[in-house]
């Protein structure tokens, strides 16, 4: 009898294991990647001590802060491939990384601004030509989203 019952002890630990075993694997798990920066714009300084930050993700999640207010908006696609072609369009990465007035001033905006790892430090009375239509893109985005309260609607597109 003791022997029957530690057979079917055996038996039964194995069947359990086995069943286990026999199962179905669990498909991997998927997880999207992290967005990666898209564009990170700050400008800052003036007479009013402005401290502005728009943070942008290639999935379209855009993080705006302003020194009294701060908040989340997603961009769509289109909206993504618009600020795209305004950068294309100033040709960011032949830009230099520092534009600065000689003569300097103290209430003059200072802007940074990183697109595709290149980052471009510039402000007022020294701001290229070719980085203005950017300057008026990421302001545009600041202003609709925070001032109004509204949705981002980009400034026209600019033809390549």
């Amino acid at each position: 009898m003791r022997t029957w019952s530690g057979v079917c002890a055996v038996l039964l630990v194995v069947a359990i294991v086995l069943t286990g075993c026999l199962g179905m694997k669990t498909p991997p798990v998927s997880r999207s990647a992290a967005p990666t920066l898209f564009v990170d714009y700050q400008r800052t300084g003036g007479i009013a001590g402005v401290n502005d930050r728009l943070v942008i993700f290639d999935n379209g999640v855009t993080l705006v802060s302003t020194r009294t207010a701060s908040g989340e908006i997603q961009l769509n696609k289109s909206d993504l491939e618009n600020i795209s072609a305004v950068f294309d369009v100033a040709q960011f990465p032949m830009l230099e990384g520092n534009y600065t007035s000689r003569r300097g001033g103290a209430d003059f905006m200072q802007y940074s601004i990183s697109y595709q790892g290149k980052t471009v430090n510039t402000e007022d009375t020294a701001v290229p030509a070719a980085l203005e239509p950017v300057i008026k893109e990421m302001d545009s985005i600041l202003s609709t989203s925070l001032d109004s309260g509204q949705a981002y609607s980009p400034l026209p597109r600019i033809n390549k």
